[in-house]
C-alpha cells in the first residue's frame, strides 16, 4: 500500500519535529492488513515545494508485509519529478504465477434446476435409514452414499459457467 497520505510526522520525516495522532490511526489501519511502514535506511523527501520558506517533506509512504523481499527495498526518484511536486516511488513486486479459475459449476438462483436439486437433496436426507447404523463403518457407508447422491444431483442440475468481472457472488 503506497500513497500520498498527507500526514507529516517525525517517525518518517526527521525534519518534522512533531508526532501527530493521525500517525497512530494510519499505523493501526495498516496493521489491520498485516502491513508495516517500510522505511529506507536514509530519509528522502517525497514532496518538494516551490518556495524557500517551507521545507520539503515526506508525505508519500510505503506499507508492505514485513516478510516480503520488497520490504525496505524501494527507491525514491526525486530526479524523475519533472513538473510534479512529488517524487515517484519505484518498487518491484514479484507476482508469482498462479492458476486463476475462470469456470465453475453453479445453480441459477431461484431456477427450476435449483428447486429440483434441493428437492432431491431433501429426499436423500429424508430417506436415510438410521436404524442401520450399528458401528462407525455403517455410518461411514451411509455418509459415502449420501455424498455420491449429492454429487450426482449436482452434476445433473448445475451448469458450467464462465466467471467474469460481471459475475455475482452468491
Amino acid at each position: 500500500m503506497t500513497e500520498d497520505f498527507n500526514i507529516r510526522d517525525n517517525l518518517w520525516d526527521p525534519n518534522f519535529p512533531y508526532h501527530l495522532a493521525h500517525r497512530d490511526i494510519l499505523l493501526k489501519i495498516a496493521n489491520s492488513f498485516l502491513l508495516e511502514l517500510s522505511n529506507l535506511t536514509e530519509s528522502f523527501s517525497t514532496r518538494y515545494l516551490d518556495n524557500n520558506q517551507d521545507s520539503n517533506s515526506v508525505l508519500d509512504l510505503v506499507f508492505l508485509h514485513p516478510l516480503t523481499p520488497e520490504f525496505n527495498n524501494y527507491h525514491i526518484r526525486s530526479d524523475w519529478r519533472l513538473i510534479s511536486d512529488h517524487a515517484p516511488i519505484i518498487i518491484n513486486i514479484s507476482i508469482p504465477d498462479k492458476f486463476i479459475q475462470t469456470r465453475k459449476c453453479s445453480l441459477v438462483k431461484n431456477s427450476k434446476e435449483e428447486w429440483y436439486f434441493i428437492e432431491e437433496l431433501a429426499n436423500y436426507i429424508k430417506n436415510i435409514n438410521i436404524s442401520s447404523i450399528h458401528c462407525i463403518r455403517s455410518q461411514e457407508n451411509i455418509i459415502q452414499t449420501l455424498a455420491i447422491n449429492i454429487n450426482s444431483s449436482w452434476q445433473k442440475y448445475s451448469k458450467d459457467v464462465n466467471i467474469t468481472k460481471h459475475s455475482k457472488v452468491w
